[in-house]
C-alpha cells in the first residue's frame, strides 16, 4: 500500500479503537453509548479514501479497520469485569462476532455502493453511508442480541439482558430492549451521515480540488 494511504489506515484504526473503548460508557438512560458517536466516522474515512484514491485502497483501509477490531475484541474477551456477584467478559463472544461481521460487510457494501452512485458530489457519500450504516446496524444487533440467533447456552446467556421487554425508546409499546438499542443507534448513524457531508466536502476539496 502506498504511503499516502497511511493517514486513512491510522484514522480508521483510531476510530475502531476509540469506539471499542467508548462503547463501555452509556448515555441517554442506556439507549446509546459514546461509541455510537465515534463509530460512524468509519464511513467517512472509507468514503474519503474511495473518492481520493479509489475502491482498491478504500477496501484495504476497511481491512485494516477489521483487523484492528478483531484485535480489540480478542483483548476485550480476556478482560473480566465484576457485576452482581459474577464475572463476565468485557466483550462477549456474540458481540465480538457481530462487531467484526457487521463492520466488514457494511464497509465493503459502502465501497461498492459509492462507486455505483452518480450525480452531484454529495450523492455517493450520502447514499453509500445510509445503506452501509443501515446494514451495519441490522447485522450487528441481530447477531449480537436477537433471541432468534443462538451461539449456544453459555454465549446466549451473556446477552440475555437484551431480550428483556422494555418500552420502545423508553416511551412506546413494549419490545425487546435490543430493538430500542438498534433503533437509537441507527438514528445516530443517520444524523452523522448528514453531518459528515461537510468534512467530506472540505477534505476532498483540499486534497483533490478537481474531484470536488
Amino acid at each position: 500500500m502506498n504511503r499516502t494511504h497511511l493517514p486513512g489506515i491510522l484514522a480508521m484504526a483510531a476510530i475502531v479503537v476509540a469506539s471499542n473503548i467508548l462503547v463501555q460508557f452509556l448515555v441517554l438512560d442506556g439507549l446509546l453509548t459514546w461509541g455510537a458517536f465515534t463509530y460512524p466516522l468509519a464511513f467517512l474515512v472509507t468514503d474519503l479514501m474511495n473518492r481520493i484514491y479509489g475502491p482498491g485502497p478504500a477496501r484495504r483501509v476497511v481491512l485494516a479497520g477489521f483487523v484492528t477490531g478483531v484485535i480489540c475484541s480478542l483483548i476485550g474477551s480476556q478482560i473480566m469485569l465484576q457485576g452482581d456477584g459474577y464475572e463476565y467478559a468485557a466483550v462477549p463472544l456474540r458481540i465480538a462476532v457481530a462487531s467484526g461481521t457487521a463492520f466488514l460487510i457494511a464497509q465493503l457494501t459502502d465501497v461498492a455502493v459509492f462507486n455505483r452512485v452518480q450525480g452531484q458530489w454529495w450523492r455517493a457519500p450520502l447514499v453509500s453511508t445510509l445503506v452501509g450504516s443501515a446494514l451495519d446496524t441490522a447485522l450487528f444487533f441481530s447477531i449480537a442480541f436477537s433471541a432468534a440467533v443462538s451461539f449456544g447456552a453459555v454465549a446466549d446467556s451473556a446477552v440475555s439482558w437484551a431480550w428483556e421487554p422494555a418500552p420502545f425508546m423508553t416511551l412506546g409499546a413494549e419490545a425487546p430492549l435490543w430493538v430500542s438499542l438498534a433503533f437509537a443507534d441507527w438514528l445516530v448513524k443517520l444524523a452523522l451521515a448528514l453531518i459528515a457531508l461537510a468534512p467530506f466536502r472540505i477534505i476532498v476539496t483540499q486534497v483533490s480540488p478537481r474531484m470536488s
